[in-house]
């Protein structure tokens, strides 16, 4: 069913405005047509309702259809504008339709035909210009919702930032304030137990059983907290980027060696067998010997406190490419595979509760997960809960040196005298390979 049209025809002879009526209705076109004779009434009309059309008289009584025109655009009101004219001066169509009109049609040219296609083009003119205005509009909206939307992230970003900078001024500050107490700690704990050994020698004092006791327990106790602060301090050392790997060439047999002699009273004490197996045909490596004894001490400590009853197994052997392998292995209470991942975060036991039987800072793992990247190195991990952990270390026999080694610099390497300091790899501009972790294999 064809659309009823609402039309206006503004024109104050009623001659014309007759024409305009006759040919629409010869045309067909279905539609509710009005009347007007002045410009002043079309206006009021024009503001008041819609219209699908108008026929506009150029010549009205009170102004002319130019100035019409241009006070229906200036008011926003929009509708289809034809302009009939007596005149055919291309001039004034162009200026009226610079104006707003929509079309400009001679009254010598009115006939059904005519008239009802110039109609038609001017609803689809005014459609498709109605269609663009809402597309832009819709456009000009989203555009304003994403500043708005691009602000709030900026905003976000900023907080963000601010946060971010927060906590690592926190962080720096607890870095230092740790670094700062475990140093200051450190001197009366070394003046507690160098006093504490002194006690214990015959020729200084003579101590009844049950006092040698009690200063043996203060010694032990002195030594565990000294052990902790160190810890801290290293952990804190690592953090800030100002721990320095002492690199020189040394027998790694004889530091594992006094590694274990270390820990050997501690594991008889709990009654627990402390192995070692060497197989190295070159024992010279070029390395950190103080870092690699920590690491291994670190782990023999681990192993020893999860394990009750069994032996500890350390072995040493060549690698290809030019590697050597520290594998630690004991019949403790194992990990589980979903403790994998959080083991070599700092201040992380399995158990993190106030109650917890096994004692302890959390970070000698982080320390050994530390030092094994700055040494170019990888921690493997197998274990299988209830039967025990195995970690094995790869250390490349000797730590790479930048690229600006000149020959008299290897000469010195030659020599196994202290080399270069290897700052902690999160903070400097070399980038060593991430220590990575395997899953249970084997069964103890």
């Amino acid at each position: 069913m064809e659309e009823t049209l609402k039309i206006l025809v503004v024109d104050d002879d009623e001659e014309n405005r007759m024409v305009v009526h006759s040919a629409l209705t010869k045309a067909g076109v279905q539609m509710e047509l009005s009347e007007i004779g002045n410009g002043k009434d079309a206006f009021s009309a024009l503001s008041n309702t819609a219209y699908d059309c108008v026929f506009l008289d150029d010549r009205l009584p009170d102004q002319d259809g130019l100035t019409l025109i241009q006070q229906l655009r200036s008011s926003e009101i929009k509708v289809p504008l034809v302009v009939l004219t007596d005149e055919e001066d291309e001039q004034i169509a162009v200026q009226l339709i610079k104006a707003g009109a929509t079309d400009c049609l001679s009254n010598s040219r009115i006939s059904p035909e005519t008239l009802a296609q110039v109609l038609r083009n001017a609803i689809r003119i005014y459609r498709a210009e109605m269609q663009a205005a809402l597309a832009n509009q819709q456009f000009r909206e989203s555009q304003e919702q994403l500043i708005r939307q691009n602000q709030e992230l900026e905003r976000q970003q900023q907080q963000i930032q601010m946060q971010n900078f927060k906590l690592l001024e926190a962080s720096q500050l607890k870095s230092r304030f740790l670094a700062t107490m475990s140093h200051e700690l450190r001197t009366p704990m070394n003046a507690i137990i160098g006093f504490s050994q002194m006690l214990l020698r015959p020729k200084f004092c003579q101590l009844t059983d049950q006092q040698a006791d009690m200063v043996q327990r203060i010694l032990n106790n002195g030594k565990h907290l000294l052990m902790l602060l160190n810890e801290v301090l290293d952990f804190s050392k690592l953090e800030a980027g100002q721990l320095a790997l002492k690199v020189e060439r040394f027998n790694v047999s004889r530091v594992i060696n006094l590694a274990v002699d270390e820990m050997r009273s501690t594991a008889e004490a709990k009654n627990i067998s402390l192995l070692v197996q060497t197989d190295l045909q070159n024992s010279l490596v070029f390395n950190d010997p103080v870092r690699v004894k920590q690491i291994l001490i670190n782990l023999l400590s681990n192993a020893i406190k999860f394990t009750d009853s069994g032996e500890i197994w350390v072995e040493v052997k060549e690698l290809p490419a030019n590697r050597v392998a520290i594998i630690v292995r004991d019949t403790g209470i194992g990990i589980a595979p979903k403790d994998f991942k959080h083991i070599f975060e700092a201040f992380r036991q399995v158990d993190q509760s106030m109650t917890r039987k096994y004692t302890g800072t959390g970070l000698g793992l982080a320390i050994i997960d530390s030092l094994v990247r700055m040494m170019n190195g990888k921690i493997f991990l197998e274990s299988q809960l209830g039967f025990g952990s195995m970690f094995r270390i790869e250390l490349p026999r000797q730590i790479k040196l930048p690229d600006v080694a000149t020959d008299a610099q290897a000469s010195h390497l030659d020599s196994g005298g202290v080399f270069y300091s290897v700052k902690n790899p999160h903070h400097s501009s070399y980038q060593f390979s991430k220590a990575s972790i395997g899953y249970p294999k084997f069964k103890l």
